[in-house]
């Protein structure tokens, strides 16, 4: 009855991801692209971390697909503004690389979600976020065993 509402709430969150989430996501894959080996299995680690950590807190087995993933890009929206408004010291590199990954999962989550079709700018970078979370995924699954358990 009311799906006419849903092209303005899906702009409204992409004015959102823009202002808290684009920049950030850019810096990333534009760091991680001229990265070398090691600084790459740094960003791989940050990227695997935060999807862990956009995890949704719910115990509904049946959510799963498109609503998993605008849970996810809901919790890494909000892990962002939340860093955005602690306290950080300006030369903190490593809290900015990880508010950074939290961003570039935000975005790939949603546009695993479908959330920007409105928008091709934002699917471009959803899309390559995306690859940057699969091929995160897939490193620290295969590098696993190397990786000290605490």
């Amino acid at each position: 009855m009311f799906s006419w509402f849903q092209p303005n709430r899906q702009r409204e969150n992409i004015r959102k991801d823009r202002k808290h989430l684009e920049a950030r996501a850019r810096r990333l894959l534009k760091n991680y692209l001229s990265a070398d080996g090691p600084s790459k299995a740094a960003v791989y680690e940050l990227i695997a971390g935060a999807a862990a950590g956009c995890q949704p807190d719910i115990s509904d087995p049946e959510l799963e697909g498109v609503r998993l993933a605008q849970a996810s890009a809901e919790v890494g929206l909000n892990v962002v503004r939340v860093r955005e408004h602690q306290a950080f010291d300006d030369n903190d590199h490593l809290a900015e690389l990880i508010t950074d990954a939290y961003a570039t999962v935000a975005i790939a989550y949603g546009r695993a979600s479908a959330a920007y079709t409105v928008d091709e700018e934002m699917q471009k970078l959803g899309t390559a976020a995306v690859h940057l979370l699969t091929i995160a995924t897939s490193y620290m699954t295969a590098h696993s065993d190397e990786i000290p358990q605490k």
